[in-house]
């Protein structure tokens, strides 16, 4: 009996063990990190919360505009007094961003600050999936919500067409090409519903390949200055044409 005690508690820890290996982690297999600014706010609320406190009141007869977005509209408010001189025009573009993230801060770096427009480009980093997989219907489901709470609060609206992309270098091989073709389809009809502006920045700045070219964007996403001067007049006019309506 105490030999079958021993062989009984030698086949337990040997089965012990073989499981320990089996569901042990493949040390080989990198966990991502886990940015603790995405974990703690994911939307990132903090980034303009103090630029917005600080900004006062839009004064009377004031066209204020808001440009929300993702890095292409941050990158584009540096230009913004050399392209917009004198205009009350104020960018709330965040690096990365997916229009889920950009519904959460919209109250707060949209509706807070009382435009009268806010010119909205996003989309192309749902595509990217910078923030999980998401299908077309899910990037228009969130900018319809934009849209609509604009509205409630007497905020005019422009929706942007996303700029063409051949590839992300930071994810190659999505072939966004089609998809953002058909986002901006849906935008453009959506817009028409809606009563609301669509700016169509694609149809001005795709190569043949529906991508951009390397003198609009060096890595074929974000504009270079020479792109954000083809943008420029296009946003005016339709920023005229919301304040028309």
């Amino acid at each position: 009996m105490r030999n079958l005690c021993v062989v009984l508690i030698l086949l337990s820890a040997r089965s012990l063990a073989v499981g320990a290996q089996v569901t042990s982690p493949d040390p080989r297999v990198r966990k991502p990190a886990i940015d603790s600014a995405m974990a703690n706010d994911w939307p990132n609320l903090a980034k303009y919360r103090d630029a917005n406190a600080a900004l006062p009141a839009p004064v009377a007869n004031e066209n204020r505009v808001v440009f929300f977005g993702n890095s292409i509209t941050e990158g584009w408010a540096h230009f913004f007094p050399a392209m917009f001189p004198g205009k009350p025009y104020i960018g709330r573009g965040i690096s990365g961003q997916t229009t889920p993230q950009m519904l959460v801060r919209f109250h707060q770096d949209v509706v807070a600050l009382k435009p009268k427009v806010v010119v909205i480009l996003a989309g192309t980093n749902d595509i990217a999936g910078n923030t999980g997989p998401s299908t077309l219907e899910m990037i228009e489901d969130n900018l319809e919500a934009m849209t609509e709470i604009a509205k409630a609060h007497g905020i005019r609206v422009v929706l942007s067409s996303v700029l063409p992309v051949y590839d992300y270098p930071w994810r190659p091989g999505l072939e966004p090409a089609p998809k953002i073709i058909a986002l901006n389809k849906w935008m453009k009809d959506y817009a028409a519903r809606s009563g609301q502006v669509y700016l169509d920045y694609h149809s001005a700045m795709a190569d043949a390949r529906q991508g951009l070219p390397p003198n609009l964007a060096g890595d074929g996403v974000h504009p270079t200055e020479a792109g954000y001067l083809i943008m420029a007049p296009l946003a005016e006019k339709a920023i005229a044409k919301a304040l028309g309506r």
